[in-house]
């Protein structure tokens, strides 16, 4: 990721030259408020890329996926109301992405920013459920947007991936890029895997071959452009430091409030998983001795905050969420892995949607996975009876896969949450503590007070639509329900 890190530095240069200020400045959108209201395009897409690693680094998701644990305050893994605005996607990048694409300065700009918008959507309506999609970026005709019905939302994402990688042409600059530097064929294949990931999440809806969710599966696994198959080909955020520091980074930037969970490390350590080398750490310092030392002591999950200062005051080299060097101010964040997409392939032959040889795709993705964390396969590790496969079809093989997607997803918490609430693997125990009324682990964030004081007609539309007719966080998102 060495050119990307280079490419945000001339980049930089370049702004610079032009009169504009720091990278950091990037996310004004005018060359000169006091003289001109033209936004600079290639400003505005570096800024959402740069921003993009906040949604792939969420922390919340992850307490629900149990990929973390809190260390001191505790409200959100003993599963408080997430009632959560989702209007700064709307207002900040979505409108960022919108403005690339009415500009219409450069398709293959567009079309980035059209895949870039798809992620974000992604992102939102997996943690809501129904949320404005189509009518969500006109607010001059359209004030108060409609909630789109999930189903409607997941078929226009995958639809406008599909006018996107079918849409790029051969001579169009796309600028500002710090993802892929411009590259039409990195971002085809990113678009091809998002497809396959939306796709997937609908197999509970669409379980059988010959249905929408396999077909838009197989045409994203066959399109000629490809999907993202090496690390090489990874979708990353390298971000330079400075100014622009990773957020795992800034995750333990004067605090320590988070950190790998119990249930994370006794899991790695039932596998004898060496990827765990990795994903633990055991200080938060980066100038510490210990900064880039592993750590196995996983935190409690779902205590009480009592229980949880008594835990860090009494081992305190529990294991912070990475290994200092994978949490570097210069490191970055992976939005998509080839080992998660060979392992989504795995899971989809499982479900007979495709023809590849299953044990073939499974441990591709499993090697990828060690080859991202720089983590040798230890012998004998996917022989393990935790680990190897049946014949296609077997339905004990989806355990298997969901737990080693749920690996390889780490630490991306909205991953982990999305692989347990469709597959129920790996099993969860909800929070020993928890303080909300059903004591179960959330299926979902409930909306905001704002939305009802805004927007009061269209959510409760969407409210009335939930199985109970309640906004609550009990509630399954529809590609969830049984």
């Amino acid at each position: 990721m060495k050119k990307i890190h280079n490419y945000l530095i001339v980049l930089l240069l370049v702004f610079v030259v032009n009169g504009c200020k720091k990278l950091e400045d990037f996310g004004d959108t005018n060359l000169d408020p006091s003289a001109s209201t033209q936004p600079v395009l290639s400003a505005l897409l570096t800024n959402v890329e740069s921003g993009l690693g906040a949604l792939a680094t969420q922390t919340r998701p992850g307490l629900y996926g149990q990929y973390f644990s809190e260390t001191q305050y505790t409200d959100a893994s003993l599963y408080s109301i997430p009632q959560l605005p989702f209007d700064a996607n709307y207002s900040g990048p979505l409108n960022d992405l919108q403005i690339i694409i009415d500009k219409n300065e450069s398709n293959n700009m567009n079309m980035v920013a059209s895949i870039l918008q798809q992620y974000i959507f992604w992102t939102v309506t997996d943690r809501w459920g129904d949320v404005p999609y189509s009518e969500a970026l006109k607010a001059v005709e359209i004030p108060n947007p409609k909630y789109d019905t999930q189903e409607e939302i997941y078929k226009g994402m995958i639809a406008a991936l599909t006018t996107a990688v079918n849409g790029f042409d051969g001579t169009s600059v796309i600028k500002g890029d710090v993802i892929f530097a411009g590259d039409v064929d990195s971002w085809k294949r990113a678009a091809n895997s998002m497809r396959m990931f939306m796709a997937l999440q609908l197999s509970k809806r669409y379980p059988n071959a010959g249905e929408y969710a396999a077909n838009e599966f197989n045409a994203a696994l066959t399109h000629p452009a490809g999907y993202i198959s090496t690390n090489e080909q990874n979708m990353t955020i390298d971000y330079p430091g400075g100014n622009f520091k990773s957020p795992w980074w800034r995750l333990y930037d004067g605090r320590k409030d988070y950190a790998e969970s119990e249930t994370m490390t006794n899991l790695m350590s039932s596998l004898s998983d060496t990827r765990q080398n990795a994903f633990g750490g055991k200080s938060e310092v980066q100038t510490s001795a210990d900064a880039e030392i592993t750590s196995s002591v996983g935190m409690p999950y779902g205590v009480k905050r009592e229980t949880a200062v008594a835990f860090t005051d009494a081992h305190t080299d529990w294991a912070r969420i990475l290994r200092g060097d994978f949490r570097k101010e210069d490191g970055d964040v992976i939005v998509i892995s080839a080992a998660e997409i060979a392992l989504a392939r795995a899971e989809a032959r499982n479900y007979g949607w495709t023809n590849e040889d299953l044990t073939t795709v499974y441990e591709a993705g499993i090697t990828l996975s060690f080859e991202q964390w720089d983590e040798d396969i230890p012998a004998g590790y996917t022989a393990q009876g935790a680990v190897a496969l049946a014949a296609a079809g077997d339905a004990a093989n989806l355990e298997k896969i969901a737990i080693q997607r749920y690996i390889a997803s780490y630490p991306d918490g909205l991953k982990s949450w999305n692989i347990w609430r469709k597959t129920g693997f790996p099993i969860l125990v909800p929070a020993p503590d928890a303080t909300n009324t059903t004591k179960q682990i959330p299926r979902r964030y409930t909306y905001a007070s704002s939305e009802y004081s805004t927007n009061e007609a269209k959510v409760k539309e969407a409210v009335a639509r939930l199985a109970t007719g309640q906004d609550t966080q009990d509630e399954r998102v529809w590609w969830d329900k049984l």
